[in-house]
């Protein structure tokens, strides 16, 4: 993809500091990842196989039972079934 755009890009890209080049490639790569996972949630396919993943996660299994724990004796007042 050899775009006049992108061409003139790169050229200016070589007047960059070192810092300033890694600082860009910082945020190009987080607006990557950002439109990648916006890509993959339009997929309710990829949504539901990470979903199954996150139940299936003993990890994550004992974070859910430690907050159930936690918050038991609340539902003790009363008020869970509004």
């Amino acid at each position: 993809m050899n775009s006049p755009d992108l061409l003139k890009i790169e050229r200016e890209l070589s007047s960059f500091s070192l810092e300033q080049l890694e600082w860009l490639l910082e945020r190009i790569t987080k607006q990557v990842q950002t439109r990648k996972q916006l890509e993959n949630f339009k997929n309710v396919e990829y949504i539901n196989e990470q979903l199954v993943t996150m139940a299936n996660d003993l990890d994550i299994q004992a974070e859910i039972t430690f907050i159930n724990d936690e918050f038991s004796v609340t539902e003790m007042d009363g008020l869970e079934k509004l």
